[in-house]
């Protein structure tokens, strides 16, 4: 079973052609950081156009590399939400016509769903080792959901942000920091250079349940630049070493507070494993923290994996269809689309 997969939530335009929900045979990924970098934050209508741009030339290179022509396929698949509307628009369209002038079934998928099926892309057969239920923790920039999942398809929302987003925080921390866009990285890369010595930021606490807060720890980091004249930047030019001890005592906070909440989640419903995946997966600091604290195998997918990409549409489409699922031809995009309804 051949899926073409397509993903355009965000600012990343990717296509992917995946085999048995398992096998990656291309895997292609246009990001639009260094343009949107320059704004400290995605610009949707500029991230629209820009897929408009390029998805032609995604979609073709992935089939290329794949040696695959439209009428190899088996269907073609799509995120439908959530995302920013006129991102969605492009990718939903453009896999509608695919596939339509081909004749094959059309599936809208949902991004968080992806993500999670991102896992079954290693080499470990999940579905048997560790096997189900699963706890999922799906941390990106819009993104801080504790999922069950009891198996394919079948999920109940357990936890979620209050506020903000994980990969969120990370972002405005690093544009507080001077560290620039996106976030994550440059602050993993200054804590790593930093020779400690920073007081701790406090731990966000959210009384009761499984759900997560970082709106407080951003304001934290915003009132503690200020106090030491570092927000907005001095004219002479930050303390390197101030902005990876204050960078380090930050990750080190929102690590501690999404391994915790989620170890104790796991303890609570008895999962036979947990699968990290989402944009913020791919941290080297909650990868590991992650790994040497929870009581289960974890199990994260590769780095380039934990991004937007479509190969994990193409994954979690395998099992839709595997399952005889597909869309109607009228199937709108969802932005504000969430997973497992709580």
């Amino acid at each position: 079973m051949i899926v073409l997969g397509i993903e355009t939530s965000c600012d990343e335009t990717a296509a992917a052609v995946i085999e048995d929900g398992r096998t990656i045979h291309a895997n292609v990924i246009a990001s639009q950081a260094e343009i949107h970098s320059t704004f400290g934050g995605v610009v949707p209508e500029v991230a629209s156009r820009q897929h408009l741009l390029t998805i032609n030339a995604v979609v073709r290179k992935a089939l290329e590399d794949a040696g695959a022509e439209l009428r190899d396929l088996d269907t073609v698949a799509v995120t439908y939400g959530p995302g920013l509307a006129g991102s969605l628009l492009v990718g939903v369209n453009t896999a509608k016509a695919l596939a339509y002038a081909s004749g094959l079934p059309f599936i809208g998928v949902n991004h968080l769903e992806g993500h999670i099926y991102a896992a079954w892309l290693e080499e470990v057969d999940i579905d048997s080792e560790p096997g189900f239920p699963l706890l999922c923790l799906i941390v990106s920039g819009g993104h801080t959901d504790l999922v069950l999942m009891r198996g394919h398809g079948d999920f109940e929302l357990v936890g979620r942000t209050r506020d903000d987003a994980a990969g969120e925080a990370f972002d405005k921390g690093a544009r507080v920091l001077g560290l620039g866009y996106p976030g994550g990285p440059p602050i993993q890369k200054a804590a790593e250079e930093s020779g400690g010595g920073e007081d701790p930021f406090p731990r966000p606490r959210v009384e009761g349940g499984f759900d997560f807060s970082f709106s407080g720890l951003k304001t934290a980091l915003l009132e503690r630049a200020r106090s030491r004249r570092m927000y907005p930047a001095p004219d002479d030019g930050l303390d390197r070493a101030m902005v990876s001890a204050m960078a380090d005592a930050y990750q080190e906070a929102i690590v501690d507070s999404l391994v915790t909440v989620t170890v104790r989640a796991v303890k609570a419903t008895g999962v036979n494993g947990l699968v990290l995946c989402g944009g913020v997966a791919a941290n080297a600091a909650l990868r590991a923290e992650m790994q040497d604290r929870c009581r289960v195998p974890v199990i994260v997918p590769r780095p380039l994996l934990c991004t937007d990409n479509g190969a994990m549409i193409g994954a979690a489409a395998h099992y839709r269809l595997r399952d005889g699922h597909s869309s109607e031809w009228d199937l709108d995009i969802l932005p504000g689309l969430g997973i497992g309804n709580r």
